[in-house]
């Protein structure tokens, strides 16, 4: 009988891990609890009305539809039981396995205040993010007959927590869509009145790049419109507005995009947790005790040898994937497994039209050339060909045009994240 490879979540790492394992003599099992894989990167562009969420994402089923020993599953992982080997589905049905990948991604994090996601969605899904593009267009369409400017002027600010790469990505657009896209829209006011305001509590843009880059990302913001703040903890949000510092901004529209906890399902491991709920592995990204189950993208904590700790980013998620599918190569064969060593081939984030930074096996670029880059290298990794034509064609009419394809008003449920979405099988912005 084959080995039964069992992978829960079909992100990045998920998908990497079915890959590697395409011409081995076993029989993969993948669960998600939605249908299709995620380009979350550009996430932010369909809550943004740039991309249509069909444009960023593709049925699992049709990715590996070539791949004959690989089955998919919809359905939400609920636990996992260990000494009985086998995932504990929502729905009471359990699935066995000699190998597992939990590659199950993470949610976001209110740090401590739950209460705040009903009035501050985080971009985690198609569902978050076409909530979110209801909420900005709905603001402009209800400022457009509010009368009070007091209630225009809340409707027309935007706050955006968080100045990591998904919040500068979403301060960035908003700023465009207010003082560009929408400019000749509307007659009772005039959208370039919107504020778009940046919070970060650290005291740098981008935290994790290096200075001069976060300097330049600070200045491509200002230079759109978008006011930046910065040694700024957030204190309070509600339906009219954000507290921060001790200072009430009203706003009805407040995006989070700050903080991240790992799935649900991780903590059924019973192994070594930390503060984010992301799992310890050891260097062969298996659980202490367990070489039979492996975790791997945004829910692993993989520490470097240097002290460094890999980051939840799309490119340490599919190089996870694809070592653990050697690992389970050299089982087969006898040979020892070696330890994951991650190849850190750089960062980049957009800001908008034509700026963008970059910093990249010693590239360190911003403006122009990093946004062409920006530009290339994801069109490099969408899915499918199809994926990748649709987003250059849109993406080569708005750079002429600066309009957004996709701006409708998404009258459905609002996206379901926090602690839903980090039950089980999610897809992340990068890792999962």
């Amino acid at each position: 009988m084959a080995r039964r490879v069992v992978i829960i979540g079909g992100g990045f790492g998920g998908l990497a891990t079915a890959r590697a394992l395409r011409k081995e003599p076993v029989e993969i099992t993948l669960i998600d609890r939605r249908n299709h894989h995620l380009f979350q990167p550009l996430l932010y562009q369909v809550a943004t009305a740039g991309l249509a969420p069909t444009d960023i994402a593709e049925p699992i089923r049709g990715i590996l539809a070539k791949q004959r020993n690989a089955t998919v599953r919809l359905a939400e992982a609920e636990a996992i039981d260990r000494e009985g080997k086998a995932v504990v589905l929502s729905d009471g049905d359990r699935v066995p396995y000699d190998t597992l990948v939990v590659a199950a991604g993470a949610g976001p994090s209110y740090f401590g205040h739950p209460e705040w996601q009903r009035h501050a969605p985080a971009l985690k899904t198609i569902g978050d993010a076409l909530d979110i593009r209801r909420r900005v267009l709905e603001a402009f369409e209800e400022a457009e007959w509010a009368d009070d400017p007091d209630v225009r002027s809340a409707l027309l600010t935007f706050v955006v927590v968080g100045a990591g790469p998904t919040g500068v990505e979403l301060a960035g657009a908003l700023a465009e869509i207010a003082f560009h896209t929408l400019r000749r829209d509307f007659r009772r006011f005039d959208p370039a009145q919107a504020k778009v305001i940046l919070v970060e509590g650290t005291d740098a843009v981008l935290p994790p790049y290096p200075e001069t880059l976060q300097k330049s990302a600070r200045r491509q913001l200002e230079s759109l419109g978008v006011e930046v703040r910065l040694g700024a903890r957030v204190e309070e949000v509600d339906g009219e507005g954000v507290t921060i510092g001790g200072e009430r901004i009203p706003a009805r529209t407040v995006l989070w995009a700050a903080g991240v906890q790992g799935a649900e399902v991780g903590g059924s491991l019973d192994v070594p947790l930390t503060r984010t709920g992301q799992v310890v592995v050891e260097p062969d990204l298996s659980i202490p005790g367990h070489r039979d189950v492996f975790v791997i993208g945004d829910l692993a904590h993989v520490e470097q040898p240097d002290g460094s700790v890999v980051p939840g980013v799309a490119q340490g998620a599919l190089q996870m994937g694809t070592f653990v599918g050697q690992c389970l190569k050299d089982d087969r064969a006898g040979r020892p497994r070696g330890s994951f060593r991650y190849w850190d081939k750089g960062n980049m984030a957009t800001i908008g039209r034509r700026r963008a930074v970059m910093d990249a096996m010693g590239i360190r670029l911003s403006g122009l050339l990093a946004w062409l880059a920006w530009v290339v290298v994801h069109l490099v990794f969408l899915v499918t060909y199809r994926n990748r034509l649709l987003v250059f064609t849109k993406w080569a009419w708005a750079w002429v045009t600066f309009e957004r394809a996709s701006r409708l008003i998404w009258q459905g449920e609002p996206g379901h994240h926090g602690a839903e979405e980090t039950k089980g099988s999610i897809s992340r912005r990068s890792a999962s």
